[in-house]
């Protein structure tokens, strides 16, 4: 088998699977906003945002996580921002 053959068909089959996982991820739901008492069963985090701020105040934070059953969910949250643990 000619070496550009391979080079091309080995590109050409990651591009599928990179095209594959991006729409995957899509298909995510929405984040749902926290109330209290809500059951998560968290497995694993994936990561913490929240908009940076330098005022102590109240914000949005969002939390992607993998729940108990392995599918990817996100949910929103208040909570004070972290500026407030440097001021005085």
């Amino acid at each position: 088998m000619n070496m550009r053959t391979l080079l091309v068909t080995a590109a050409l089959a990651c591009t599928g699977f990179t095209g594959l996982a991006q729409a995957n991820n899509t298909a995510s739901s929405q984040a749902v906003p926290y109330e209290y008492g809500m059951p998560l069963h968290v497995a694993k985090v994936v990561s913490l945002t929240e908009p940076s701020t330098l005022d102590c105040k109240v914000i949005t934070a969002d939390m992607k996580y993998i729940d108990a059953s392995g599918k990817p969910a996100e949910i929103t949250y208040r909570k004070l921002s972290d500026a407030c643990s440097y001021q005085n």
